[in-house]
């Protein structure tokens, strides 16, 4: 069995005290609880168990886990749906209802919290809308693993802009330096047989006003999101703005390319936002309106920014300047695929059907762009800029 929780684990009762031998029920004792080996167990035998076993469970836990099997309608329990039971995220909440029912405070009134859990606290207000969601995340919370992917990228980043900032000796809109756009890093539609570009455009940034936009935002709203949501799905989330935008501008302005790691950026970022609307009432961080108002101004700002940018007149000896198309396609992103991942705070996405609609639409889109990417350009007659 794979339960990772220790609380999950008190709540199989112990599930090292007695095994399963070739489907029956038997404690390690030697007492029979499945005598037939019907791979069922009568609920008033479990009951009994849960009551009298000599390893006695937390009095919340004891309840909502007799409340729930005794709710069968058929009298008897499975293992395998006893393991599922425990292990669902309704009975985590049930868990930590009972914990809050117990306790009476909220988690604000917590004291004596050492700098660790005080900061874990404000990650839980600013993230979670439920109060006993931040109750479990505040309980359950180990930064195992810790959230270093937002961390690596941010650094990655900031090392790839000093490195060409000190080669060209320019910090402000690097993209007007010719020698700029011969990166391998930069996506450039002359050179879009090389995949790596797809991704590794998000490394490069116009100059030093994106590149502190984008580490803010990754640092302020990246790391509390990996903590809460994990690596895995935050990690996601950002890569599918990444290719999404890439993907958006080959096929909308095709003869742009792009650079910024905007798309991941915008896909975090209105994911978030998204999340915070749609909860509002239970969102209980400080100044939100007036922080939602400021988030807007500011990613409405860098998009104005982008778009003066791209029609701004280019230098015979540059080209076209990078295209917006990779913001907005992030914002898209986000706001579908984003906000499922963090409404699915503790609940396992590939059992939900809007996440497997959301997945079929997202590798239709990747279909589609890779076909246009091999056949368009030339059947449209794209004038592509020479590549540098």
């Amino acid at each position: 069995l794979s339960i990772t929780d220790s609380s999950i684990l008190e709540c199989v009762l112990y599930v090292n005290a007695y095994k399963l031998n070739t489907g029956s029920f038997s404690l390690s004792v030697g007492v029979q609880l499945d005598p037939e080996q019907t791979g069922f167990i009568a609920v008033e035998n479990f009951t009994s168990l849960a009551e009298h076993h000599e390893l006695q469970l937390d009095p919340s836990k004891l309840e909502m886990l007799l409340a729930l099997v005794q709710s069968d309608e058929h009298g008897h329990v499975c293992y395998q749906e006893l393991i599922e039971l425990v292990s669902s995220i309704s009975f985590r909440r049930a868990i930590a209802n009972g914990r809050r029912t117990l306790q009476r405070e909220i988690l604000l009134d917590e004291t004596g919290l050492g700098v660790y859990k005080r900061f874990v606290r404000y990650v839980a207000y600013e993230i979670l809308p439920c109060e006993t969601d931040r109750r479990w995340y505040f309980h359950q919370s180990r930064l195992c693993p810790p959230p270093v992917f937002m961390a690596i990228i941010t650094i990655v980043q900031i090392i790839v802009f000093m490195c060409y900032g000190v080669m060209l000796n320019k910090w402000v809109l690097q993209t007007y330096q010719p020698d700029f756009m011969k990166s391998p890093l930069v996506y450039h539609p002359g050179h879009r047989a090389q995949i790596w570009r797809f991704f590794s455009y998000m490394f490069m940034h116009v100059g030093l006003e994106q590149l502190g936009f984008n580490a803010l935002l990754q640092l302020m709203i990246g790391v509390p999101l990996e903590m809460v949501h994990g690596i895995l799905r935050i990690s996601l989330l950002y890569m599918a703005g990444v290719v999404a935008g890439s993907l958006t501008v080959s096929i909308t302005d095709m003869r742009a390319p792009v650079v910024g790691g905007s798309g991941g950026v915008y896909a975090l970022c209105s994911a978030h936002l998204a999340n915070v609307v749609m909860n509002w009432a239970g969102m209980k961080c400080p100044y939100k309106l007036l922080r939602m108002i400021l988030a807007l101004v500011c990613m409405s700002s860098e998009v104005g920014r982008a778009v003066w940018l791209r029609f701004s007149p280019p230098l015979p000896s540059s080209g076209p300047q990078p295209s917006f198309m990779a913001h907005l396609s992030g914002a898209v992103v986000g706001i579908s695929m984003g906000l499922l991942i963090l409404r699915s705070y503790e609940e396992s996405l590939h059992k939900q059907c809007s996440w497997w609609v959301l997945i079929f639409s997202f590798i239709t889109f990747l279909l589609f762009a890779i076909f246009w990417n091999i056949f368009a350009y030339e059947l449209l007659g794209v004038q592509i800029p020479p590549p540098p």
